[in-house]
């Protein structure tokens, strides 16, 4: 069994997204499903068609939202370290070959949002990072190439 680690606040996003798909949509595709039956012959019923396959993409992301939520452990963030890199802290780090300078969040696969600077600690940038230390010039494969990237600052 796979460990899902998120932030307390993740987890809260995540357990919003389940109660919202059971006590909204699930009523409202039953409801489509009531009200296409209602209308007739099943067989060629487009309707129908519809709000059943409809119904069975929500179940199994119930499903699968079910199942993160049964894997995860939340995560103390007042165990954090910044001498190293690990799951939740803020790295700065330059792209050494342009001097670009980014910063990231490392956090779960579930949590990543790059709109919002979080890259998931799966991505090849995120396992490259880990472990790695302020002033680490650290090379990492992405699907584009080689990339190098030095450390500039972690913390949380």
């Amino acid at each position: 069994m796979a460990v899902n680690y998120m932030t307390d606040e993740g987890y809260k996003k995540l357990l919003e997204e389940l109660s919202f798909l059971e006590t909204v949509k699930r009523p409202e595709i039953s409801a489509q499903i009531a009200e296409a039956r209602d209308k007739g012959d099943l067989s060629e019923n487009a309707e129908y068609d519809a709000a059943k396959e409809a119904q069975g993409l929500l179940e199994m992301k119930i499903a699968q939202l079910k199942d993160i939520v049964s894997k995860t452990r939340i995560l103390d963030e007042s165990n954090l370290r910044t001498d190293i890199i690990q799951i939740l802290n803020k790295v700065k780090i330059r792209n050494t070959k342009n001097n670009a300078v980014m910063e990231y969040t490392l956090v779960s696969e579930t949590e990543a949002n790059l709109r919002e600077g979080k890259i998931a600690v799966s991505t090849p940038i995120g396992q490259g990072l880990l472990g790695k230390k302020k002033g680490d010039v650290v090379e990492i494969k992405v699907p584009s190439g080689l990339m190098s990237f030095e450390v500039l600052e972690i913390g949380i």
